[in-house]
């Protein structure tokens, strides 16, 4: 897995969190930062992350342009000014934004030491919910049960297609008027490690697991194109559909 952080000047936040994850991580995930004005980075960073025994080495401020042709599974923006400057510029399939305060203005003690802490628990939720997401007991007799059903194999079609949905989008689709029955399919999926899922405001998204066997994920996108017409009516309900939840503003093509 190959994960992103985005800032603006990549100097403070975005290192710290680079630093962090690939030490949780251990080397199970491949991890980068950059920024949209990169500037050298903060010697108050490198102290911070040496002050709890993170490791410095390589740590260093890249531009946007030097990541921008790469595929990540994750893209996590650190500022509402580089959530907005790097739509449509990264090659990400889930977007996450974690905006928090640039330490140097921070009227607090010890405003880096603050930022590394928020920074690491949210890197550590993050951790335990991609483990807790990994569909490493599912065989492929259970992956084609899960398919056997119309809502739930729809409901991987569509996803396929709109990246990712909520269940109020679902029931429009589907035109399945029970929320607790569209939810108890979605939870299933996610059970079994297809499905992912992110909370924005009060809207909860979902998408298909970046973690899932290449075999998975094609199985899905080929049924998609190679029957088009089975979810034909489900995508035009969901065009026609008025109020759609908003979204981030997504990092991704």
């Amino acid at each position: 897995m190959k994960v992103l952080f985005l800032c603006i000047e990549n100097s403070a936040r975005s290192i710290m969190a680079e630093a962090l994850l690939k030490h949780h991580s251990q080397g199970a995930i491949e991890v980068y930062s950059a920024g949209t004005s990169p500037s050298d980075v903060d010697k108050q960073t490198l102290a911070t992350l040496q002050h709890f025994g993170l490791d410095t080495v390589g740590l260093h401020s890249k531009h946007l342009a030097d990541v921008a042709d790469m595929q990540f599974d994750y893209v996590i923006t650190l500022c509402d000014e580089a959530t907005r400057e790097c739509d449509a510029r990264i090659n990400g399939l889930h977007c996450l934004a974690w905006n928090l305060p640039e330490p140097k203005s921070r009227q607090v003690a010890d405003p880096f030491a603050k930022t590394l802490h928020e920074l690491n628990e949210l890197i550590i939720t993050f951790i335990q919910t991609h483990n807790s997401h990994k569909p490493s007991a599912i065989t492929p007799t259970i992956f084609y049960k899960a398919l056997a059903d119309d809502i739930r194999l729809k409901t991987l079609l569509i996803i396929a297609i709109e990246r990712e949905v909520c269940v109020c989008e679902l029931m429009e689709a589907l035109n399945e008027h029970s929320q607790p029955k569209v939810s108890r399919h979605l939870a299933k999926l996610k059970k079994l490690g297809i499905l992912a899922d992110r909370k924005h405001q009060q809207w909860v998204f979902y998408s298909l697991n970046p973690t899932i066997p290449l075999w998975m994920r094609q199985a899905i996108t080929t049924t998609v194109v190679n029957e088009p017409h089975f979810i034909e009516v489900e995508l035009a309900r969901l065009s026609a559909m008025g109020d759609r939840p908003t979204r981030v503003a997504l990092c991704c093509n």
